[in-house]
C-alpha cells in the first residue's frame, strides 16, 4: 500500500512544472511513511511513497527498474497472485531480485501490455513508463479500491493518489460548480468528477494510454449488466458451495504479508464471516472493534465479542465516547483533500487509528452490501416491484409521513423518514426512484443553497445529461441486480472504498477487501436475485452458506452502520463553530458560493424538534468550509 503521483510533459512549458514532483510527492507521506523514491527522465516525473507490507527490504522500493532500466514502474496496492503470476514468468525465463510483488507486476507488464491487467487479482493503481517508447501507462484496479486522479491540459498531464498531491503541481482551484451541486444531493462526488475544474477520476476498471499529445482512455473490465449476465445454471446449494470455495480463496490469498496483520469486526455478518474464514489460516488471528459508550442504540461490540469468543481471536474492543470522537473531528476535516462527507468517516478514522497501533493490515467485510444486497434500499426495491397490497397502503400513506416528526436520531423518527421516501419513490419510475433513494437533498433544496453567482456557473443540461447517462442501466429495472449494478458504479467506489482507503491511509493502515476479489463480483452477479434477497432476508446466500460459524445471535439483530452523533455535537461543542466561523451569515455573503438566507433556513430546521436530515445537510456544508478555508 503507497502512494503515487507523475507528470507527463508535452512540451517545455509542461516540463516547468516537474520541479512540484518532490513536494507532491512528499504529500503523500501518510500513505507511504517508509520510503520516497523519485524518477526524473527530461519530460516525465514519476513520485512513490511506500508502506512496506510484502518485502519490506529496500528491493522492493520504488520507482522500480527492470535490468535494462527502459521500464520504470510505481505501484499502489497489492497483487494477491503474484506467488503463482511469478512461478510462471521463471517458467517462461525470467528472472527475479527481489520477493516483492512489485517486481512481478513489472516483468509482467513487460511481457504482456495492458493484457496482464486480466491476470491480476488484486487491488491496484500504477503507472509503467517505457523510456524506448516515451509512452506512459496508468491503470486502477476492477473495483475501485484504490483511487487515481489526474488533470490533463496542452502542456501536460499529471496524476496522483489524492488530490492534495495534484494541487502541488500548481493545478489552478477552481471549483467545479457541476460537481459542487453534485455533491449538495449526495454527499459525495459520482462518476469521475472532482470538485477542481480539469481533474477527473480513472473510472474503476480502467487505463490511460500516455504518449506525447495523444492520450486513451479505455475500460478493460466492467460487471455485467443485466441483459450481459451469464446466468449461474446450478442449484442454490450448489451456489453456496461455490461462494463458499472462493471466499475463502479470497481471504487467504488476502492474508500474504510480512507485517502484522489482523481483521475487522464489527458483529455484522460481513466482517464476522471475513475473520472466520481468516481464522482458518491464522492461528493468532487479532481481531478489532469500535464501540460507542455514549450510543448504545448503535454499539454493536456485543456481537463482535460473541463472534471472538467462538472463534477465539485476539480481540481488542476500542469503546468511544462521543468526546473520544470528537477530538478526532478536526484530523478528519485536514486530511480530507475535497469534499467527502459521509459522517461515518470519523469511526472508520479512529478504528483506523487504534488498528494501526498493532497491525499494518487489516480486513473488512466492505463491499458485501453492494453485490449480495444487503442495504435497506434493497429490500425497498424488492417490494417496490412486488407492488402488494401492504406496499400500495404505504404509498397511498404519504400524506401523513410527510407530517410525521423524522430525525436518525432515535427509532420511531427514522422509521417515519423511511417510510416517506419509500412512499415519495413508489411514485417514480425505477431510475428516479433509485436517485431518490440515493440522495440526501433534492435538487431544488440543493439548488436554493447556492448562490445566484453559483447558479449561474452551473451547466444544468449537462448535469441532466450526466444524471441520464448514470441511471440508464436503471431503465425498466424490474429486478435487484440493476439496483445493484448501480451500487457498484456510484456508491461503492465513491462512498463506501473512498472512506475507507482515506481514513486508513491518514493512519498509514492497509485494509483488505476480500468481497471485492473480482470472481466473487462477477459470481455475484450471475446469481438468480431469489438468491441474494427475498421477503423474509437480505444477503440470503451469504448469510445461508455461513451460518453454521457464526453465533446465532447475529441472525436475529437489525442491521446499524456506523453512526455519528452529529445531531447532539451541532447543537453543543459544534454549535458556535457553525455559528460563528463555518455558516456565519456574513461569511457565506462575503464567500459567495452558498445562499446565506437558504443556509439559515437549513439551520433553523436543524435546531427544530422535527431535523430530519438537516444534521447531514449541515455537515456536507462544514466539510466544504473546511476544505475551501484550506485552499
Amino acid at each position: 500500500m503507497c502512494g503515487i503521483t507523475g507528470i507527463y510533459a508535452f512540451n517545455e512549458v509542461g516540463r516547468v512544472n516537474m520541479i512540484n514532483l518532490a513536494s507532491a510527492t512528499q504529500a503523500l507521506e501518510s500513505r507511504g511513511p517508509d520510503n520516497q523514491g523519485l524518477f526524473n527522465d527530461q519530460f516525465v516525473g514519476l513520485g512513490h511513497r511506500r508502506l512496506s507490507i510484502i518485502d519490506t527490504s529496500y528491493l522492493g522500493n520504488q520507482p522500480m527498474y527492470d535490468e535494462s532500466e527502459r521500464y520504470v514502474l510505481i505501484y499502489n496496492g497489492e497483487i494477491y497472485n503474484y506467488a503463482a503470476l511469478k512461478q510462471e514468468l521463471i517458467l517462461d525465463g525470467e528472472t527475479f531480485r527481489s520477493e516483492s510483488d512489485t517486481e512481478v507486476l513489472l516483468k509482467l507488464f513487460i511481457r504482456e501490455g495492458e493484457k496482464c491487467l486480466d491476470k491480476l487479482n488484486g487491488f491496484f493503481a500504477f503507472a509503467v513508463y517505457d523510456r524506448n517508447s516515451g509512452k506512459l501507462f496508468i491503470a486502477r484496479d476492477r473495483a475501485g479500491i484504490k483511487p487515481l486522479l489526474y488533470y490533463q491540459d496542452g502542456d501536460k498531464l499529471i496524476f496522483a493518489s489524492e488530490m492534495k498531491s495534484i494541487l502541488k503541481y500548481g493545478v489552478e482551484k477552481k471549483i467545479n460548480f457541476n460537481s459542487l451541486y453534485e455533491y449538495l444531493q449526495l454527499n459525495y462526488l459520482p462518476g469521475d468528477h472532482s470538485m477542481i475544474q480539469g481533474v477527473k477520476k480513472l473510472k474503476p476498471g480502467h487505463f490511460i494510454w500516455v504518449e506525447p499529445q495523444n492520450i486513451r482512455v479505455e475500460k478493460y473490465f466492467g460487471i455485467p449488466q443485466e441483459n450481459e449476465i451469464i446466468p449461474f445454471e446450478g442449484s442454490y446449494e450448489k451456489a453456496q458451495t461455490e461462494l463458499a470455495n472462493l471466499l475463502e480463496d479470497s481471504v487467504q490469498q488476502r492474508l500474504v504479508s510480512d507485517v502484522p496483520l489482523g481483521s475487522f469486526l464489527s458483529g455484522g455478518i460481513d466482517s464476522s464471516v471475513i475473520a472466520s474464514l481468516a481464522k482458518k489460516h491464522v492461528e493468532q488471528l487479532n481481531t478489532f472493534s469500535i464501540g460507542y459508550q455514549d450510543e448504545p442504540y448503535f454499539d454493536e461490540t456485543k456481537y463482535a465479542n460473541l463472534v471472538a469468543s467462538k472463534l477465539g481471536t485476539n480481540h481488542t474492543v476500542f469503546k468511544l465516547s462521543n468526546q473520544d470522537l470528537y477530538q478526532h473531528l478536526h484530523a478528519v476535516l485536514d486530511y480530507i483533500d475535497e469534499p467527502f462527507a459521509d459522517s461515518s468517516a470519523l469511526p472508520v478514522y479512529v478504528l483506523s487509528h487504534e488498528t494501526r497501533k498493532k497491525v499494518t493490515v487489516a480486513l473488512s467485510g466492505d463491499g458485501a452490501d453492494e453485490i449480495f444486497s444487503g442495504y435497506n434500499k434493497h429490500m425497498a426495491f424488492y417490494r417496490s416491484f412486488e407492488e402488494g397490497s401492504t406496499v400500495g397502503m404505504v404509498k397511498n400513506l404519504l400524506p401523513l409521513w410527510k407530517i410525521m416528526p423524522k430525525s436518525r436520531n432515535n427509532p420511531l423518527g427514522n422509521k417515519f423518514r423511511q417510510l416517506q421516501r419509500f412512499a415519495e419513490g413508489l411514485k417514480v419510475e425505477p431510475a428516479q426512484r433509485y436517485w431518490l433513494w440515493a440522495i440526501l437533498a433534492s435538487e431544488k433544496d440543493s439548488l436554493e443553497l447556492l448562490s445566484q453567482k453559483s447558479r449561474d456557473a452551473l451547466a444544468l443540461e449537462q448535469f441532466s445529461r450526466f444524471k441520464a447517462e448514470l441511471l440508464a442501466p436503471m431503465k425498466n429495472a424490474h429486478s435487484i441486480n440493476p439496483v445493484l449494478y448501480m451500487d457498484t458504479q456510484l456508491v461503492l467506489p465513491n462512498d463506501m472504498l473512498q472512506k475507507v482507503d482515506l481514513m486508513s491511509m491518514a493512519n498509514s493502515l492497509e485494509v483488505r477487501v476480500p468481497f471485492l476479489d473480482h470472481r466473487i463480483m462477477e459470481f455475484a452477479f450471475s446469481l438468480n436475485p431469489d438468491f441474494k434477497i427475498n421477503r423474509e432476508m437480505k444477503k440470503r446466500i451469504l448469510q445461508d452458506t455461513f451460518r453454521d460459524l457464526l453465533p446465532s445471535e447475529l441472525y436475529k439483530r437489525p442491521k446499524h452502520g456506523f453512526e455519528v452523533p452529529l445531531l447532539k455535537w451541532f447543537r453543543t461543542e459544534l454549535k458556535s463553530s457553525i455559528e460563528q466561523k463555518y455558516l456565519d451569515p456574513d461569511i457565506i455573503k462575503e464567500q459567495g458560493i452558498f445562499d446565506p438566507i437558504s443556509v439559515q433556513h437549513l439551520l433553523k430546521k436543524l435546531f427544530s424538534s422535527n431535523p430530519g436530515d438537516a444534521h447531514a445537510r449541515i455537515w456536507a456544508l462544514i466539510v466544504f468550509q473546511h476544505w475551501w478555508n484550506k485552499l
